[in-house]
């Protein structure tokens, strides 16, 4: 079971939402060292002490995160951030 679960409408194509998507995933590798790949329209990410994806859906998102040890301890601050930026990123359909 994911640590962090945030489903996120969207009123994007499947274009535009894996262009957003896509977008993020750089956003990640630079700032936080994360390698990131698809599987079809799952885009999987992760770093040692964390893994997750991002499913994108039509008309929304769905992101699933696990945190290892270290991680575990900011649970809530990862997850508010991360709220936020997905909120942003795909806005509300």
């Amino acid at each position: 079971m994911a640590d962090i679960e945030i489903t996120q409408a969207h009123a994007l194509s499947q274009e535009q939402a894996r262009e957003a998507a896509q977008q993020v995933a750089e956003r990640m590798a630079d700032e936080y060292q994360m390698q990131s790949r698809w599987d079809g329209d799952v885009l999987h990410f992760g770093r040692s002490g964390l893994e997750g994806r991002l499913a994108l859906q039509p008309q929304q998102v769905h992101l699933a995160i696990e945190l290892g040890g270290f991680f575990k301890s900011f649970a809530a601050m990862i997850e508010d951030k991360v709220r936020r930026h997905i909120g942003k990123t795909f806005g509300a359909a």
